[in-house]
């Protein structure tokens, strides 16, 4: 393998013009690490697949649309009734486990945004947060912060509460050119 990336290195400095030398990533010494000379950089790997195959592969081109907002929002009252539904299908005769509820709310989260994909929104792209915790008499703040384009993101939100557990769902549609 050491014999086939030196023929590699060398092929590619004569294109480039560079002189070889000892030190470079290539082939190293004994080092401190335990690494020997037979060792190769990934670097010099990576580097060295994406030089290969420049005339291979395909240049798409696409065209300004000039569109500065968007055609279609996202339904609001569309995506929380998918939100209850969700919530209230999963949640409904469910009592609280600290491992189920980390196991339920990565399901919930793709049940959700699947659901909204096939609403088809053009141009959005979906955020879904799920949290469930257990109703133990505590109070609880959610809150979260992102760059917000009042005139065109948007969000949704349904709150689902039983006799142990609650969960909250909220569903953010952040618009991008």
């Amino acid at each position: 393998m050491s014999d086939l990336f030196k023929d590699k290195s060398q092929r590619r400095e004569k294109r480039t013009g560079k002189v070889s030398s000892e030190g470079g990533h290539g082939a190293r010494g004994k080092e401190t690490t335990g690494r020997t000379k037979d060792s190769i950089s990934t670097v010099s790997n990576i580097d060295e697949l994406a030089h290969h195959d420049d005339n291979a592969r395909m240049v798409v081109t696409t065209e300004n649309t000039y569109q500065l907002g968007p055609t279609k929002r996202m339904p609001v009252p569309a995506v929380t009734d998918i939100l209850k539904d969700v919530l209230t299908s999963y949640l409904q005769d469910e009592k609280y486990e600290v491992e189920w509820s980390q196991k339920m709310t990565k399901t919930i989260c793709e049940v959700i945004r699947a659901r909204v994909k096939e609403l088809m929104i053009p141009r959005y792209k979906i955020v879904v947060l799920v949290h469930i915790g257990q109703l133990a008499g505590q109070s609880m703040q959610i809150s979260s912060r992102c760059l917000w384009d009042a005139a065109n993101d948007t969000f949704a939100s349904f709150s689902f509460k039983n006799s142990s557990l609650y969960g909250v769902a909220t569903v953010y549609a952040v618009y991008y050119e």
